[in-house]
């Protein structure tokens, strides 16, 4: 009888406090042992040699528009992506799916798409609109992993801003049932004002949309965030930080005692708005990509530790969708759920800010591999309040890996993204580390190019 399900040997073991060397033995999808040369033996056996394995993704924002917009990515396509990247978890926004998850019916009718559909695990967030506040209580009975509201335009008809109001009273309702607000802060009333200015002199390119967006619509929205947070006790999260000086804010408020925290994308650490003036539409995204000092200042935040979590915000649609000659009017989002971890690992500005090296395989420091399993598994999985089983490397917990071989380097291709419109701004781009398997509770989900196993994936409610 074997000791073990399977062994995963002689790999480099990427934890949130460190990098091992070391073997792992899985037994009923959970991690059973950990140490070098482990005795015993088991029905399979890996060889991850000169492989490193970080904990299963975790990515807290995507959008796969399922029920009623599986023509711009659906759940069995966008959960495949996820895992193609090394994911084994992401958490679904409610917004482009039509109708929105704004309400138990629409829940339900996401759920079982999930349920059917999904080759990793999720979590599903409610969404926080001027229409359902009295839904809020009744979508966290059913598992909502907390509540998105936007304070600006969302883009979508039938996910309209939460003004002022609303989200105060959001907010202390989901206060009350103990579930985080996640909000995008950008000023509707500045962005607003400033496109309606360009489009009525003619400004309508890729230049005059990024200028209709400054730094301070998202700065002002944040201060106005925290302080309705403040006033009612609500754990608020901040998604999609653009710049260092809005992760200034966000710390300045947690010093002060604030149950605030802030996420960010790898497009905000990799891309300027540079790519968006060269590339047009396909690096389309609200905030908007920043100039390259902004970028480069947002690393330190991010090393520092003041950053929660890093997220794809995969957010895709139809190719035709973004091809109005007014950029104003071409639809934003970025495509990159399948790359969030190899971008961290092997993008050329991540190496430089992480201190890092080239050359055959990428040297990140251990100290920096460690901030990435944190930035994509331990700390959503505290942060969100997941069970214990998620997110960790530990006796007990669920043995969700990804396998990620630094010494491949490559170029995204088009033809290899898993998504159902193959497209994105990291189309044509070098990267070194490759996800070369991805593991779910112990059994292997992606390999090498391919989905291999299609059992589906469980919902998952914070605790």
């Amino acid at each position: 009888m074997s000791d073990f399900d399977t062994i995963i040997r002689h790999g480099t073991l990427i934890t949130p406090d460190g990098v091992n060397q070391t073997d792992i033995g899985v037994a009923e999808g959970k991690i059973a042992a950990l140490g070098r040369e482990l005795p015993g033996s088991a029905r399979e056996e890996i060889d991850a040699h000169q492989c490193h394995l970080f904990p299963g993704v975790i990515d807290t924002a995507v959008h796969f528009n399922e029920p009623g917009r599986v023509d711009w990515e659906g759940i069995e396509t966008g959960s495949r992506a996820v895992a193609a990247g090394g994911g084994s978890c992401f958490f679904d926004m409610p917004l482009n799916a039509h109708p929105p998850t704004c309400d138990v019916a629409s829940f339900e009718l996401k759920l079982a798409a999930a349920l059917n559909k999904s080759v990793t695990d999720f979590a599903l967030w409610g969404g926080l609109v001027p229409h359902n506040l009295e839904q809020i209580e009744r979508l966290a009975e059913r598992g909502v992993i907390g509540f998105q509201a936007f304070m600006s335009d969302s883009g979508i008809d039938d996910f309209p801003r939460a003004d002022h109001v609303t989200l105060r009273k959001g907010m202390k309702r989901a206060a009350s049932v103990g579930r985080i607000v996640s909000v995008h802060t950008e000023s509707e009333s500045l962005t607003q004002r400033l496109a309606q200015e360009k489009m009525t002199r003619g400004l309508t390119s890729a230049r005059h949309y990024l200028d209709s967006r400054p730094i301070e619509a998202e700065l002002e929205a944040i201060r106005n965030a925290l302080d309705m947070a403040g006033d009612v006790d609500c754990k608020l999260h901040v998604p999609r930080v653009s710049c260092a000086e809005s992760v200034a804010l966000i710390t300045e408020a947690k010093k002060r005692g604030a149950d605030v925290s802030c996420g960010t994308s790898p497009h905000y650490l990799v891309l300027t708005e540079n790519d968006t003036l060269k590339l047009g539409a396909v690096a389309k995204c609200a905030p908007p990509l920043r100039p390259p000092r902004e970028r480069d200042d947002l690393w330190e935040p991010v090393i520092a530790g003041e950053v929660a979590s890093i997220a794809s915000d995969h957010s895709p649609c139809p190719p035709e969708l973004k091809r109005d000659t007014n950029f104003f009017k071409t639809r934003g989002g970025i495509s990159g759920a399948q790359h969030l971890l190899p971008l961290l690992i092997g993008a050329r500005e991540s190496i430089d800010h992480f201190g890092g090296s080239t050359g055959e395989a990428p040297t990140l420091p251990a100290k920096a591999l460690a901030l990435i399993a944190r930035l994509t598994s331990l700390n959503i999985a505290e942060r969100f309040g997941l069970p214990k089983t998620k997110g960790r490397i530990a006796i007990g917990a669920d043995a969700d890996f990804a396998i990620v071989d630094f010494r491949e380097k490559y170029r995204v291709r088009a033809e290899e993204l898993f998504y159902r419109h193959q497209q994105s701004p990291y189309v044509g781009r070098t990267l070194t580390g490759r996800v070369v398997q991805t593991i779910l509770r112990g059994q292997t989900i992606f390999k090498r190019d391919k989905i291999v196993n299609l059992r589906r994936g469980q919902f998952i409610k914070p605790l």
